[in-house]
């Protein structure tokens, strides 16, 4: 009940904010509009629907997080029951009284704006069973590879890995202390890995909503936001109802040489169909391509990534009013350049009162997805380039980046990202060649033809939007933030979610003509979506029934771990990804070390520790390294190896006091 309170009221409270940034500043809108009159064929309740939830999530949460911060610092044993009464009675009197208020004086509690966002009823009919079909189908699929049934939480093959650390991470919450915030899977130090999404989750789940709809609502919700916001860009960009609805298939799915890669090998084996008919991994020969990468299940597993692109994409929508002014298309050539750099009027403000807003929201996403936050100022750098208005952007670009410190310096030791020159991502051949057939390889025609796009696009502002969009994927390509150079296919993915709309765009162009360029049209369709429609085909395959790990929510472990150990505690066991421990919530000494690697602490060291506690036979180096790690706890499990090492759990109980044995007498614990 309390959740769901939760929820609405954020929605409300995003919507009041949502309509300052969005119907506020009028004169950089009316001026945008000279240019962007395809702003006014957009039904703008998509925007404001989408901006609701984001701005209110991303207020909800912050708030609700700090408070609790500071209550457990003044000893509360359940901190978020003083962050959520904080925040619900507050949101609750202020709304009720900007409510009575508005009434008062205009007689109704809506606003002017909302008299104003529909502009297109008929498309608006069509758009409600769009989003309509999307919120059903996003429902299904979220629910599909992640739910709990009889007590057991079911998560597909293809996702598990990754809900590993943001289960542990949600539990940390709703079961713990997290306060300050660690890394479940490596306890005892600060949390390198942007968390607020996970701990949204866990509050909700902690208010009684539970965990798999907890996260599941969440995930549907951002998704769906996020696209409602990519569609009303597209048809701002496009003018195009159906270019809108084909990104949105571009989107789901990815374009790649596999597909057709994959056909020819097997073909050649002539065992096409049966591999066609049972093949339950992804298909690829690039790098890591058959970890899914490029395709939509990223989307699944990493479901904080579609709540940042939301923040990002309502950013984007409101400086495309500025990149409307710079896209003047009256002015030519050395006149144009001209006025973008050498005058007054491309630099001066234009509303920098929104600048500010939407750059303290932009920095305030970095601790719910930092790829999507660099994407986006990358996007927007490209912006800047074509625009006037050009110390708004520096507002913007200020004011994120100072959030975005302000925020790694109160939750990171140390640097939050160690950036260096990596040429060529994950391409085996490093040279450009090498490089431009990695590419070639990995997406089809997708970048290589969008540059060619550029020079067909007539519209000045289309042109800007397409090379902004690419910036994400160039710097993929040239820059390592993180020790593992994988991660940065999110900047990939970002590129490719906003691109897909001017390959929407050319294949709308080209149906609209004769026969042999609706041909084409329909060919490059094909190429553009064959792969990422197959992938789809593994991906409801791979999580279905046989495809699922599952835990016992209802264990006994758990329960104990979770009744006896606190925040301060650090407990040492295998390398575990998702079980009965994680879902504790506990600090663990380390878990499964990719989780903690890739995010930046030294897994190396731990693990060489947590090895020679495990195996050694002298009792005075057991308790000297226990005491040294600070380990107050160690999970002992039948037959257990660490590290390809034997582990001897004699010299362990020797030393300490078991205080824990399941049923079965598979795992054991001892409390140092």
């Amino acid at each position: 009940m309390f959740g769901i309170i939760y929820i609405v009221l954020s929605l409300l409270a995003g919507k009041e904010l949502a309509e300052i940034l969005l119907f506020t500043g009028k004169n950089a809108q009316e001026a945008g509009s000279r240019n962007g009159q395809h702003k006014a064929l957009c039904n703008q309740i998509w925007v404001l629907a989408a901006a609701a939830f984001g701005m209110g999530t991303l207020v909800f949460g912050w708030t609700t997080y700090m408070i609790s911060w500071a209550a457990s610092e003044a000893g509360a044993k359940k901190p978020l029951i003083y962050g959520n009464t904080a925040v619900l009675i507050i949101t609750a009197v202020v709304l009720v009284l900007l409510y009575w208020k508005r009434y008062r004086k205009t007689g109704t509690v809506w606003t002017v704006a909302d008299r104003k966002l529909i502009s297109d009823s008929r498309a608006f009919r069509k758009e409600c069973i769009l989003f309509g079909f999307l919120l059903v189908f996003l429902t299904w699929i979220m629910f599909y590879v992640f739910y709990i049934r009889n007590g057991e939480l079911y998560s597909g093959f293809s996702v598990y890995g990754d809900y590993a650390p943001h289960t542990a991470m949600m539990r940390s919450f709703s079961k713990g202390n997290n306060f300050p915030t660690e890394y479940p899977h490596f306890g005892g130090q600060d949390v390198k890995y942007h968390f607020m999404f996970q701990f949204l989750v866990g509050n909700l789940e902690f208010l009684g909503i539970r965990l798999d709809f907890a996260y599941n609502i969440e995930s549907v919700l951002a998704l769906l936001g996020f696209l409602m916001l990519l569609y009303s860009i597209a048809k701002r960009l496009t003018a195009s109802l159906a270019a809108g609805i084909l990104t949105l298939v571009l989107f789901f799915f990815r374009s790649s040489l596999s597909f057709f890669h994959f056909v020819t090998e097997h073909l050649q084996a002539k065992d096409l169909w049966a591999t066609l008919r049972d093949n339950t991994t992804f298909i690829g020969y690039t790098t890591n391509e058959n970890w899914g990468l490029w395709n939509f299940n990223v989307y699944l597993n990493q479901r904080h990534l579609a709540f940042g692109l939301l923040i990002v994409s309502l950013v984007i929508w409101l400086f495309m009013d500025w990149l409307d002014i710079g896209c003047a298309e009256e002015e030519k050539g050395i006149v144009w350049l001209r006025n973008r750099f050498f005058t007054k009027k491309a630099w001066r403000c234009i509303c920098p009162e929104n600048a500010l807003m939407a750059g303290m929201f932009l920095g305030l996403t970095s601790f719910w997805n930092g790829a999507a936050v660099i994407g986006g100022l990358l996007i927007l750098l490209g912006f800047a380039v074509f625009s006037d208005g050009k110390l708004d952007y520096l507002i913007l670009a200020a004011t994120s980046v100072i959030f975005s410190v302000l925020q790694t310096r109160i939750f990171i030791w140390g640097e939050a990202v160690s950036p260096s020159l990596y040429w060529g991502f994950l391409s085996d051949d490093k040279t450009l060649w090498g490089v431009l057939w990695y590419l070639i390889q990995m997406s089809g025609i997708f970048f290589v033809g969008a540059v060619v796009l550029v020079f067909l696009m007539k519209k000045r502002q289309q042109r800007a939007a397409l090379i902004s969009f690419l910036f994400p994927a160039a710097f993929a390509f040239f820059v390592s933030l993180t020790p593992d150079i994988a991660v940065n296919h999110k900047y990939i993915m970002i590129s490719y979610a906003f691109t897909a709309i001017f390959w929407a765009w050319a294949l709308m162009q080209l149906f609209q003509k004769k026969i042999l360029h609706r041909i084409v049209a329909v060919l490059l369709a094909v190429c553009l979506t064959i792969t990422g429609i197959y992938d789809f085909v593994v991906i409801i395959r791979n999580n279905g029934p046989g495809h699922r790990v599952s835990v016992n929510m209802n264990s006994d472990l758990t329960d104990w771990l979770e009744e006896h150990l606190t925040h301060e505690d650090l407990i040492l066991t295998p390398e575990y990804s998702i079980n009965e421990v994680t879902m504790s919530g506990v600090m663990m000494y380390m878990g499964w070390p990719y989780y903690a690697w890739s995010a930046g602490y030294d897994t190396y060291y731990r693990a060489a520790q947590a090895k020679t506690i495990y195996s050694t036979i002298n009792k005075e180096e057991l308790k000297k390294l226990v005491k040294q790690e600070k380990i107050t706890y160690i999970l002992y499990e039948e037959g257990m190896e660490y590290e390809q090492q034997y582990c001897r759990e004699e010299t362990i109980a020797s030393v300490y006091k078991l205080v824990y044995e399941t049923e079965d007498g598979r795992i054991r614990i001892y409390e140092t």
